[in-house]
């Protein structure tokens, strides 16, 4: 008999961990690429161009998006997505318009997408 009850627990440890795959934990940020993406937030919020965010953990995706004001559409979103981290990178930072304006596998590399540039000074 107790052969067959160590076969019954490991059927039921199998049914177990099958359950938990099916609910899967939504994605997040962790606390080194948040500290990094509210860095540039706030210096972005200081210097008088961004006034909102919220952030949204889905089965599929962590997003962080940017509002200028508080409104329906975001100007920016930040997007983590660990199924094309080993394609085009997991991180990617898209537009409005929805379209991807850095894609990558460095986080801190796709957020250099909010750098200033130097622009022409004309006297």
């Amino acid at each position: 008999m107790d052969g067959n009850a160590g076969g019954d627990d490991s059927q039921q440890q199998a049914k177990l961990i099958s359950l938990v795959r099916t609910h899967d934990l939504p994605v997040t940020f962790n606390r080194r690429e948040l500290d990094q993406i509210l860095r540039v937030y706030g210096f972005m919020v200081s210097a008088g161009e961004w006034r909102d965010y919220a952030i949204d953990h889905l089965t599929d995706r962590a997003v962080f998006s940017i509002f200028r004001r508080t409104s329906e559409v975001p100007m920016f979103r930040v997007e983590k997505t660990p199924r094309l981290a080993r394609k085009q990178g997991a991180y990617s930072v898209i537009a409005a318009s929805g379209l991807v304006l850095k894609r990558g596998h460095e986080l801190d590399r796709v957020l250099r997408v909010f750098d200033k540039t130097l622009s022409v000074v004309r006297g």
